[in-house]
């Protein structure tokens, strides 16, 4: 069994601020895709990395996470591209983590 958690970023590059309806979406396309999808949109996480030692970036992101029986990458890969089309984002983490139920 897998676990994917999806970091979504609250604001574009441009700090515009993306709508409830971009985060239904994905959402709505998890549920749908999976049969269930658990959103954690009330308390965003905040993250900050160095590019650079000067060069501090900050974000506030929500996280979306599905339970799977299998992975298929291809389909992981393909949503990845088209979420950082639609956040407008260099690059959209998604993490699959091997779970065991118990």
């Amino acid at each position: 069994m897998f676990l994917a958690q999806i970091l979504l970023p609250l604001y574009d590059n441009d700090k515009r601020i993306f709508s409830r309806d971009d985060f239904q979406e994905v959402r709505n396309e998890l549920a749908t895709t999976f049969g269930g999808v658990t959103a954690f949109l009330r308390s965003p996480a905040e993250g900050l990395w160095h590019r650079t030692k000067q060069d501090i970036h900050h974000d506030e992101v929500v996280m979306f996470e599905v339970m799977m029986d299998e992975l298929d990458r291809a389909w992981w890969q393909g949503y990845r591209e088209r979420l950082e089309s639609s956040f407008r984002q260099d690059e959209i983490i998604i993490r699959i983590i091997a779970v065991e139920r118990l």
